[in-house]
């Protein structure tokens, strides 16, 4: 019981989101409903995100051309080639799903909050963390979905005109309407923030919801094996390694400082389930939805765990 009220508040929400999903899936006529629940939830998701990231900030990060364009090529080309190659090897190993569920992770962008939390812990540049990640999470709705497609080829959910819309209307369009009714809207933001962070883990724990209530009426489990469940544990922690060292190198590479080589750590080592889990309600049906979230599921529970410690670490160092 102690170890569960040390885990970060999300990682419970999520637990209990999976919990209720093995124990009360939603089936039959009430998915419609749920489903339109979660859609609407995820869609004040990135409304508040547009709402709370200033539009000044966004302009000044895109000017830390040092930090972001690197952390770019980071988090879109290496870790995405990183899922990819562990999909592949996996191939014959592990349960088709979720080897393809490490190709999904690796397409992903960064986390916002808790990459930010964790630089500020650790010495990093917080403006920088802030703007790279809500950017990556920006150029997200345009690029997670289609490069998954374009490397997973025809073992990936089939990418369509359809689909962009889908993503862009429930993701992009109401990101853009926060930020243009920042002036009305931003104040009550600032002062609910409360209320908005528990909106937010919400958003997250219904999309997470449906996913597994599709996942758990296909019986999940019988198609995967205790090594099946080994081989998701090791790719989980090799794509944890090379994101997180390779972030920290490649900040060294390219010549950054100590503040901004932590925030390319976090930023660069972590993934998004906010942006995950509910794109893959809308790319992948219920019954395969939530077996190819369970890598990004696993992920984001241990990198929140090991975070903390790497960047009490740093701020020492």
């Amino acid at each position: 019981m102690n170890f569960l009220t040390r885990l970060d508040l999300l990682v419970r929400v999520l637990l209990l989101a999976i919990a209720l999903a093995v124990v009360a899936p939603v089936s039959g006529a009430m998915r419609e409903v749920v489903q339109f629940i979660a859609n609407a939830a995820v869609f004040i998701l990135f409304f508040l995100n547009g709402l709370r990231l200033p539009r000044d900030e966004v302009r000044a990060g895109l000017t830390n051309h040092r930090l972001l364009w690197p952390l770019t090529a980071w988090v879109y080309g290496v870790m995405a080639l990183s899922g990819w190659a562990v999909w592949q090897l996996g191939q014959g190993w592990m349960p088709p799903m979720i080897a393809l569920g490490f190709l999904y992770l690796g397409c992903m962008p960064s986390t916002v909050q808790s990459a930010t939390a964790y630089s500020s812990l650790g010495g990093g540049n917080v403006a920088s963390s802030v703007i790279a990640a809500a950017l990556l999470n920006i150029m997200g709705v345009f690029v997670s979905a289609p490069l998954f497609s374009l490397l997973g080829g025809g073992g990936a959910a089939e990418f369509h005109t359809d689909s962009l819309i889908k993503v862009i209307g429930m993701l992009l369009v109401p990101f853009i309407a926060g930020q243009l009714m920042q002036d009305r809207l931003g104040g009550w933001v600032k002062g609910h923030r409360a209320l908005v962070t528990g909106m937010d883990r919400a958003a997250i724990a219904i999309a997470v919801y449906v996913a597994f209530s599709g996942a758990v009426e296909q019986r999940f489990w019988t198609r995967i094996d205790a090594q099946g469940w080994l081989w998701l544990v090791a790719g989980t922690a090799v794509l944890l390694v090379i994101g997180h060292l390779g972030a920290w190198w490649l900040g060294r590479a390219v010549g950054l400082d100590r503040a901004n080589r932590v925030s390319m750590l976090f930023a660069g080592g972590q993934k998004s389930i906010a942006m995950g889990a509910p794109m893959a309600t809308v790319l992948f049906p219920p019954a395969v939805a939530g077996v190819i979230l369970l890598p990004i599921l696993l992920y984001h529970l241990v990198q929140l765990i090991i975070a903390a410690p790497i960047a009490v670490r740093l701020r020492g160092g």
